[in-house]
């Protein structure tokens, strides 16, 4: 059995009569951004066991461990900014490039679905500035049409910047840093992330602020947030709503990520039941692509932009 095709031209000539497109998009996209991926040469996961920094039993066990992980990796987030990659595919959120380089689907008044397992925010940084420069440029972007694109943006792993408070399970976004006093002691955080020091509960992000003063009220009673990130173990977000649309996707971009964490990883087998195309965009070969039709191997702030640039330009033809 071959593998899958390099042949960007016939690809893209694929993509440009595609009727339904979807976008699943993991760690490698933000590589380039210099967010650490997972898995790999240097991947976080061959420096510690996820079971004692992602999981709600480590959460339980030491939650001034987790956080300890946690805050660093906020930061880091904080600080990154959306690469060419990410920049190209808020791209398809704009109806005009839409209908110049996907003419054939058959919703042309909303975006592809776009699925990512990033917790860092920046597809949808990009998003926010598709949109501006978008309006900028004269396009017409109502309100409904900025909460379709977002909506169509489903961060399946959750945010860095929504916390979950676990006594009154309110839900809050937050884009300051650090949450907590002690976040900024930076020796104190590295001891605690490897077990050597243990922060204690009172020290950790708390419902209504470190200025909490005795209030029970929700949203503000005083309880340990969580990040509102999905741990191993957890049912990621806006499953019902991949799954419903999967279906009905003829082809399928799957950008910088392993294809090893369900559920993502069985998106592209559901896809390929239903008789679509598999395009894999990544650093270098990973498991599953073998079941791929088309692999385009290069760091992804690179091939993705010549993709859309090359489709642009056989459009065009």
């Amino acid at each position: 059995m071959s593998g899958p095709s390099s042949d960007l031209d016939t690809f893209c000539n694929i993509l440009s009569q595609c009727k339904c497109l979807a976008i699943l998009t993991g760690a490698g996209l933000s590589a380039g951004s210099g967010v650490p991926t997972y898995r790999g040469v240097n991947g976080q996961w061959t420096k510690i066991n996820p079971m004692d920094v992602v999981s709600l039993q480590a959460f339980t066990d030491n939650p001034g461990r987790v956080w300890a992980f946690f805050h660093p990796k906020r930061d880091a987030c904080i600080k990154a900014q959306p690469n060419a990659a990410h920049h190209a595919l808020a791209s398809f959120s704009i109806s005009s490039v839409r209908r110049k380089l996907l003419p054939n689907l058959i919703d042309q008044t909303k975006p592809p679905l776009y699925i990512t397992q990033n917790f860092d925010g920046l597809c949808r940084r990009a998003l926010d500035t598709a949109l501006d420069n978008a309006e900028k440029g004269g396009e017409i972007l109502d309100k409904d049409t900025r909460q379709a694109a977002h909506e169509r943006l489903i961060e399946i792993h959750g945010s860095c910047y929504r916390f979950l408070c676990t006594q009154c399970k309110a839900l809050k976004t937050r884009f300051d840093t650090p949450l907590a006093d002690i976040f900024a002691n930076e020796d104190v955080v590295e001891q605690a992330k490897n077990g050597g020091y243990t922060i204690v509960v009172d020290q950790l992000p708390r419902c209504g602020g470190s200025q909490w003063s005795g209030s029970n009220r929700y949203g503000q009673c005083g309880g340990l947030l969580r990040p509102a990130v999905t741990w191993f173990g957890e049912i990621p977000e806006g499953q019902g709503e991949v799954v419903r649309n999967l279906t009905k996707v003829d082809v399928l971009l799957v950008i910088g990520t392993t294809s090893l964490v369900h559920p993502a990883a069985s998106y592209a087998a559901t896809v390929k039941k239903n008789g679509g195309i598999v395009a894999v965009f990544n650093l270098g070969e990973t498991h599953g692509d073998d079941k791929a039709d088309f692999a385009f191997y290069g760091p992804c702030e690179e091939t993705i932009p010549k993709l859309l640039e090359r489709l642009a330009e056989l459009n065009a033809a």
